[in-house]
Order: structure tokens, then sequence, then C-alpha cells
């Protein structure tokens, strides 16, 4: 089955999750992943502070849920292949804090009614490290942890210079590769990707209005026959080299086996095309 959890379903992608991180760790309390979802829901839902709920159509909850799930399988992964250095529970923690806020930046606060929230999306990962700051310093977590899931947030980053985030040891960015990569791959690989796709633009275009910058898309069209290119000129080589490849602890068997995330954003990819193929057959007539 794929997805492993209906990502839809905050109370399915949280069961899922819960159960891998009792599997790689069980020793481990009960109530830790109830309790961090209980956080995200609350963010997301409007609940927190003077936040207002998300209204960011692309990026929503089950944008995050979707790589909340995939980052939770590639650790899963990576533990089954003894890879090293071994991720203990706490940096599997952190991890799990990183992205499931990894996209609050989108959340605007109450008062905050012009357009929607993803009028941030060129500063939503610094945002998005900032809410995580603020919501971790009330939990009690301590200036150390909490330094960690921020600069685990800007791995997140379409452009960020990975060398120029200052992980503190080999563990830290290992986990924040594999938030990386599962930001990227969570979203592509679902069913609906390509039918996301006009929504996807009007984020992009809502950003360029409100930021005054150039909207590099001319239309739904345009981005629909760009999305090809992106996956390979962008996403698998950032996947493959500046992640270090750690979207190979989700083939089975490891590491050449089927990785149910690619076939499916390969036949996403695929069915992108067919519609830009047509776009432009109407096009031509």
């Amino acid at each position: 089955m794929f997805p492993l959890a209906d990502t839809k379903s905050p109370v399915a992608v949280q069961a899922a999750v819960a159960g891998i991180y009792a599997g790689m760790f069980p020793k481990a309390g009960p109530g830790y992943v109830a309790r961090v979802f209980g956080w995200a829901v609350d963010a997301f839902g409007g609940c927190y502070r003077d936040y207002q709920p998300v209204d960011a159509r692309y990026h929503d909850f089950e944008h995050t849920l979707q790589g909340t799930l995939c980052y939770a399988l590639i650790l899963q992964g990576r533990q089954r292949t003894e890879a090293q250095p071994p991720i203990p529970q706490r940096m599997f923690e952190l991890g799990l804090l990183a992205i499931l806020l990894h996209d609050t930046g989108y959340l605007k606060v109450r008062g905050d009614n012009e357009g929607t929230g993803a009028k941030y999306t060129l500063i939503h990962v610094s945002r998005s490290a900032n809410f995580a700051q603020q919501l971790l310093a009330e939990k009690s977590y301590d200036r150390e942890d909490i330094g960690v899931v921020s600069r685990m947030i800007r791995c997140t980053g379409v452009n960020v210079k990975l060398d120029a985030i200052p992980f503190q040891n080999d563990l830290e960015r290992a986990v924040g590769y594999c938030i990386g990569t599962a930001d990227l791959l969570g979203q592509m690989a679902a069913v609906d990707y390509p039918d996301k796709l006009p929504i996807l633009f009007a984020e992009f275009a809502e950003s360029a209005r409100y930021s005054g910058t150039k909207l590099i898309f001319e239309s739904v069209e345009h981005l629909v026959r760009m999305t090809g290119g992106f996956w390979e000129k962008y996403v698998l080589p950032k996947v493959e080299k500046d992640f270090q490849g750690v979207y190979r602890y989700l083939s089975d068997p490891y590491p050449a086996g089927p990785n149910a995330y690619l076939i499916h954003i390969e036949a996403n990819i695929k069915r992108v095309r067919k519609m830009a193929a047509e776009q432009e057959a109407v096009v031509a007539k």
C-alpha cells in the first residue's frame, strides 16, 4: 500500500509514525509522538496563540503530513541498514519536530487578513524556524535542542546553501538531509500532485505580488511544462548529491530494490508530461 497511511488524516499518519518510532526505539516511553503531533495539529488548526488556521492551499497540513511520513520511513530504513552513525532516539525526535514545524512559516497571525500565507513563500523558512523556537521554548526545550531543530528546518529551503548551515555534528547533518529529502519526495509522490500544480502556481503568483519579485512561471501551463525538468534537473540531483542519497533508505531491499516514492514520482512526471503535451496540442490547433 502506498502511502503507508492516508496523508489527509493526521490520526492515520500519527499512528503510522508512532508505530515506526516504537519499532526503532522499543524502550521509549509512550506518548511522545502523539504529544508533538498534537502541537502541530493545534498550530495548523488555529489553536496556538494568536495564529490563524493555515490557509495556504498547497502548503497545507497534508503537505506537512506527507513529509513527516516520508521522514519516518527514511529513518526506519536507515536503521535497518545499520548505517553509521546510528540515529539515537533524541535525534529522531528533534527531526520529527523539525519536519512537523518546517512550514509553520505559512501561518498568519490574527488580524493579518491580506491574502493567504502563501504570500510568505520567500521567507517561510526563516518564519518557520522562528515559530519553532517560540513554541519549543514554551515547551521547555533547551537552547541546544531548539538550535538543532532550527538548523534542520533550514534544510527545506529551496535555495539553501547546505554548507552554510552550522551543523554541530554528523548526526544532526544526517537527520537534516533526511528532512530535506522527505519534504521533496513526500509531496511529489502524492497521487494528486499533478492536480495540485494550479494551486502551487497560485501560491507562487501570490508570493510574487506580495514581495514585488518577478514570477518565474508565465502561467499554470508553463509550470506544468517545467515540472519534468524540475524533477530531473533540480530534485534528483539535490537528493542524490546534496542530501547524499538518503532516499535510497526507502528502497526495499536497500539500496537498489524498488523505491515506492520514486516509482510514484516517475508516474506523476509521466502524467504531467502528458498534460503538457495535451496543452500544446490545444494551442497548436
